[in-house]
């Protein structure tokens, strides 16, 4: 890879990681109150998480950086990472939602946005990179089970 590509692939996986580090401290962490809500069924440990989503995050700057050096055409490179930046700021509002103004049904609502983003695109990275699409898949499973769990978090509390 050349070293430019390498400096790419950092900035936009990085970029991506930063996205959650700085929704995590605007938030205010979130363990502590995740901690005190009454839980659904299949909820895992409060450590699983930052795990997670830190994996989530790289997969999502890999894709990204799949999709700005591809070789599709310059208009569908662009509204496809238009889409990106698009669903990394609704990711990043989430927890904000959830965790900083204990706000669970309207986090509800910016999870159901994120989920259509995220599904948008996927279609628009399969047009230009299939491999780019395929990389998002646990992502999308990830916030469907999040949904999941946020929906049954704001009944239950």
């Amino acid at each position: 890879m050349k070293r430019n590509k390498v400096y790419d692939l950092l900035i936009f996986v990085l970029s991506a990681e930063l996205t959650g580090v700085l929704s995590s401290l605007i938030s205010g962490g979130g363990r502590t109150l995740y901690s005190t809500f009454e839980k659904p069924p299949l909820s895992p440990p409060g450590w699983v998480f930052p795990v997670v989503w830190t994996i989530l995050y790289a997969l999502m700057g890999i894709s990204a950086f799949l999709i700005y050096h591809s070789d599709g055409e310059p208009v569908r490179v662009k509204s496809a990472l238009r889409t990106y930046v698009l669903q990394l700021i609704v990711n990043f509002s989430w927890s904000i939602f959830f965790f900083r103004f204990e706000a669970l049904w309207a986090s509800v609502a910016v999870i159901a946005i994120l989920i259509i983003l995220v599904i948008a695109m996927i279609v628009k990275f399969a047009k230009i990179r299939p491999a780019a699409a395929l990389i998002n898949i646990p992502y999308l499973v990830w916030l469907l089970f999040a949904a999941y769990l946020n929906i049954a978090t704001a009944i239950l509390n």
